[in-house]
């Protein structure tokens, strides 16, 4: 693997963004990606979009936002999406795009960040609790939600 970085989404990532493959059942716990670039436009000023590369190839996308003034507090410091493409999971793309996100949340000088997810067995559950995050609550949808305090 080469050294990961990350980018911001731009016209040029779009794209291979949307290109990205899942893995067999992971569809049923991801929306499609236009809903998460839609939030950038919703909240031009709080959302924050990076694609993972791996050299010149996108591998990841991250998506979160930032808004210490949102009426709810599980959305003031949020990772609303992340997805790897299924030819590079397990490869530790996607912890490269949470520890960048926190180290954005620490600059932001936020002292946690949450998910909000739904469970399942082929769900995310798994990978946000091997890189820190905790449930705390739940929404009334039965969706989990969980945080990492910074």
């Amino acid at each position: 693997m080469s050294e990961l970085r990350l980018e911001e989404l731009s016209a040029a990532t779009i794209v291979a963004v949307n290109a990205m493959s899942l893995k067999p059942g992971q569809e049923q716990y991801l929306a499609p990606t236009s809903y998460a670039v839609a939030g950038a436009v919703v909240n031009p000023n709080t959302a924050w979009q990076r694609v993972v590369l791996d050299g010149t190839e996108v591998v990841g996308f991250v998506s979160a936002n930032f808004d210490p003034d949102a009426p709810h507090e599980h959305f003031q410091s949020v990772l609303w999406r992340i997805n790897v493409d299924a030819d590079d999971q397990g490869r530790g793309v996607g912890r490269f795009a949470v520890e960048n996100l926190l180290d954005e949340a620490r600059t932001r000088g936020l002292d946690r960040v949450d998910v909000i997810y739904e469970a399942g067995e082929e769900g995310p559950e798994a990978f946000f609790r091997r890189v820190g995050f905790i449930p705390v609550d739940e929404t009334e949808y039965g969706e989990v939600v969980a945080e990492i305090r910074l």
